[in-house]
């Protein structure tokens, strides 16, 4: 795994001359060396992208923060629209949106609540669902972490990382997910959802090197474990088809959903596990229950969202990974190439990038999915980070 100034500085001397934007050298083309296909691809979608991201930057308010229209979701709008300026390769001292970065840093710190909580608790909306912005915030904050050379204010983010992860540990409820808000406001209710950000957020802390309790990443991964139903059977595990439910708490009934099921998955390849029963049951659903391919212009309920995970899903299985997964299915694709299956991150990206293209109006933003979607920020940071992963600028992100 490479550390963010690791890439810089060998995609620096990689990409100069080998793809140019609309904007002039193509700077941050990750690993080009190594993926020439890689930067190719991004080189396509390079003007879309920079159209996105520049459309964030425009939106941000004059404080550092971003919002829905009405002024919601602040915290979480901030951290998604920061982790995609940072997936460009900006950093809070170098590149076109440093100053977006160094701004949206400073308002989040600001709004560290005394218990640790990352909250503007001003807004209702969010007094009600508070969760979902700790846990962006704590993620966009653990990867600034790193960049972070000023003594005081690397210490500053180091206390506000370490009192926001022991906030996340105590709002835990029993059954180990996370709701909207902490176990003891939310009388122990859990969500699928907001214990998937809550596990990502903590993962990218202790990769920065923030102390995260073993014992509550234990409780969490045996929560998603007792939120999985299966939905087709078949004598060979590998084979079964399994889902993750919306909430515990009620005894785990209700229908299995795909979006917290790829987010499931994602977290799993996050711990590691890339040949987990369990995931490997989960992504078999997902295959048939995300569409990809099929219509690629098709929406689905909460289609960013969707894919914000799929997406790292696939991008974690690369070209191959798929094949230690589900043996069977690369022998399908090695008899009959017609019949692939989409797990192949270079057929993936060549099928959504484009849909992701046509969802792009005059101002650069990108479109959510309608009544489903929470907003245009939302939507464009989401879709931005996707069309970047090839960079692998962020280690949360990384293969």
């Amino acid at each position: 795994m490479w550390t963010r100034r690791q890439f810089l500085a060998k995609s620096a001397a990689s990409a100069a001359g080998l793809a140019l934007s609309s904007q002039g050298v193509f700077r941050d083309a990750a690993r080009a060396a190594d993926d020439p296909d890689a930067l190719r691809f991004l080189a396509r979608y390079q003007e879309c992208t920079d159209r996105a991201l520049q459309w964030l930057a425009r939106m941000q308010a004059r404080d550092g923060h971003w919002e829905e229209r009405g002024g919601m979701f602040a915290v979480p709008m901030t951290g998604l629209a920061g982790l995609a300026l940072l997936c460009e390769g900006s950093t809070l001292t170098q590149g076109r949106f440093s100053r977006n970065i160094e701004n949206a840093v400073e308002w989040l710190l600001s709004r560290i609540q005394p218990n640790g909580l990352i909250a503007d608790l001003r807004i209702e909306e969010e007094r009600h669902r508070y969760m979902y912005g700790h846990g962006f915030a704590l993620t966009f904050l653990s990867q600034v972490f790193g960049e972070e050379n000023e003594p005081r204010k690397r210490e500053l983010l180091r206390r506000a990382l370490e009192r926001a992860v022991e906030f996340s540990a105590r709002a835990q409820t029993r059954l180990g997910g996370w709701g909207y808000v902490s176990s003891a406001d939310g009388g122990g209710f859990d969500e699928g959802s907001v214990t998937i950000t809550q596990l990502q957020a903590l993962r990218a802390a202790r990769d920065a090197g923030i102390p995260v309790p073993k014992e509550t990443i234990d409780k969490a991964k045996d929560y998603l474990r007792k939120s999985t139903r299966v939905v087709r059977h078949d004598p060979d595990p590998r084979k079964r088809e399994a889902g993750v439910t919306y909430s515990l708490q009620g005894g785990g009934g209700g229908d299995v959903r795909p979006a917290l099921t790829a987010a499931g998955i994602a977290c799993m390849f996050s711990a590691g596990e890339y040949e987990n029963e369990l995931a490997i049951q989960w992504l078999n659903f997902c295959m048939r229950s995300i569409p990809v391919g099929r219509a690629p212009h098709e929406r689905i309920r909460h289609d960013e969202y969707t894919h914000f995970y799929y997406a790292q899903v696939i991008y974690v299985l690369g070209e191959d990974r798929h094949a230690k997964m589900r043996p069977d299915l690369a022998e399908v694709e090695r008899r009959d190439p017609s019949q692939r299956v989409l797990l192949k991150w270079s057929r993936y990206r060549e099928v959504m990038f484009e849909a992701i293209k046509s969802r792009q109006s005059p101002d650069g933003s990108l479109s959510g999915s309608g009544n489903w979607g929470v907003g245009p920020v939302f939507a464009t940071a989401v879709y931005s980070i996707i069309l970047q992963l090839d960079k692998a600028v962020l280690p949360i992100f990384q293969r």
